[in-house]
């Protein structure tokens, strides 16, 4: 833990001031809402550029919240930071996915077993070519068993990570003949920063909208709404 790192010039926290597991949605504004909603005697451990962090207590269990942003480069950072920096040793994200796959809906619940990106991120770990990064299994096992003792039907398999939310090449038909479930703009990054440490991670993911026929939801109802795989994260902590 490179304690000389700390605090960064994204993060205000001190060592200790996150717990060894973190959820990580995107929105600053879902962090707190979790924070407010789920944790004991929470406390705001950072809150640089509006990005805010919270550790508290769940069920007995000191769990830390702080949002990402959008997209890799900026989960890239935080993930970093806290897997390197601050001695976390498993980042769950917990955040929004569109659909690809036609047997999903509105509002159900994946994770990600794995990650297809269009991204560059990997070419610093030496992958020229493409590489498709997987989540910590434990992480996983541990997340389907929650959904079921919780009786939410969530649904494991491949995400896609893309760098662009608008899209010109249009990749989403060629996804759904490969079994991709659902499109987001993090997780591979957080996979490949959790392997290059040696550290856990796992992608959770609600599904907000469909790109094929616009269907979705509002950015409140995705920010307060979505509550099932914020449970099932918290179990797993």
């Amino acid at each position: 833990m490179a304690e000389t790192h700390v605090p960064t010039p994204h993060n205000s926290a001190k060592i200790g001031d996150f717990a060894q597991t973190v959820l990580m949605p995107g929105d600053p504004l879902r962090s707190k809402f979790i924070a407010d909603t789920f944790l004991q005697d929470k406390v705001l451990v950072n809150n640089v550029r509006g990005v805010q962090g919270y550790t508290g207590f769940y069920k007995g269990k000191r769990v830390s919240v702080m949002a990402s942003g959008m997209g890799m480069p900026s989960i890239g950072i935080y993930s970093y930071e806290l897997y390197n920096f601050y001695g976390v040793e498993k980042i769950i994200r917990i955040g929004t996915a569109g659909m690809v796959q036609p047997t999903l809906h509105v509002r159900d619940v994946v994770a990600g077993l794995s990650a297809y990106t269009n991204s560059a991120y990997g070419k610093q770990f030496g992958f020229d070519g493409m590489v498709a990064p997987c989540c910590d299994y434990s992480l996983l096992e541990k997340a389907v068993n929650a959904a079921r003792r919780l009786g939410v039907h969530m649904v494991p398999g491949p995400l896609y990570s893309s760098d662009c939310f608008y899209d010109e090449s249009q990749p989403l038909g060629k996804l759904r003949a490969l079994g991709v479930l659902a499109v987001e703009m993090e997780a591979a990054a957080l996979y490949l920063n959790a392997a290059r440490a040696g550290k856990k991670a796992l992608a959770i993911c609600t599904i907000s909208d469909d790109p094929f026929t616009g269907e979705g939801l509002s950015a409140e109802e995705r920010q307060v709404s979505f509550t099932q795989m914020m449970e099932i994260a918290l179990e797993i902590a």
